[in-house]
């Protein structure tokens, strides 16, 4: 037997002509409850403010998708020929608002193909390890990022009027922008405090100040 043929006979016999009904009916099973468990899981994580119904349902339909590609992939060469060439000329330009969206399309993905593949027991096994490190690091406190404080006022001096104030209710204060207009300045101080409230309402009572914002790094702003 040369070289071609061994190479031939090893290719041709990864792939399985035969997929009984009940194999693509068990695959798609319990791919579709795993896609249900993480629609479900991608809800309760999800911040209100990011919350994409469409983009839960699309991850809810990528995993069975996948798998049905893998099992064609499986029980056909040409078949898996050719997806390789349609699926190379696919681009997605669609940015992504929230990076743990990215964490969820890849988790949709991995499942189909596990499942496409046949290993069940992976793809639980997974999806729980996932479940379990999403809603732990969750509890797991950052250090406290520094704040921006961003303040408009009709005083070109104002600058000296919230020095106490940045002394008392904030540290580490330096300022990112000055902004020097004819109708007065705008400054972006970058700061740390703990009493974001009490910092916003004693800037608020400085004589010429028209606005006061307090923005964190994960685009929470308090007016």
């Amino acid at each position: 037997m040369s070289t071609q043929d061994i190479i031939k006979k090893s290719v041709l016999e990864g792939f399985s002509t035969d997929i009984s009904v009940s194999q693509i009916i068990a695959v798609l099973g319990v791919t579709l409850l795993i896609a249900l468990y993480i629609y479900i899981i991608y809800r309760l994580c999800s911040n209100s403010n990011f919350y994409s119904k469409d983009f839960n349902k699309t991850l809810a339909v990528i995993p069975i998708i996948t798998a049905a590609i893998v099992l064609a992939i499986q029980s056909n060469l040409v078949i898996s020929l050719g997806m390789v060439g349609a699926l190379s000329i696919v681009r997605f330009r669609n940015a992504v608002k929230n990076p743990l969206d990215l964490l969820f399309l890849f988790w949709a993905i991995s499942v189909g193909i596990i499942c496409g593949a046949g290993l069940f027991s992976v793809a639980v096994i997974m999806s729980l390890a996932v479940t379990i490190l999403v809603f732990l690091l969750d509890f797991i406190k950052a250090p406290n990022a520094p704040y921006l404080l961003v303040v408009q006022s009709e005083n070109k001096d104002v600058e000296l009027q919230l020095k106490d104030i940045l002394r008392e209710y904030g540290k580490g204060s330096k300022v990112k922008s000055r902004n020097i207009t004819m109708n007065g300045t705008n400054l972006v101080i970058e700061l740390k405090t703990k009493k974001e409230q009490q910092l916003v309402d004693k800037c608020s009572e400085l004589s010429g100040i028209t606005a006061v914002s307090l923005l964190s790094h994960d685009g929470e702003v308090r007016l």
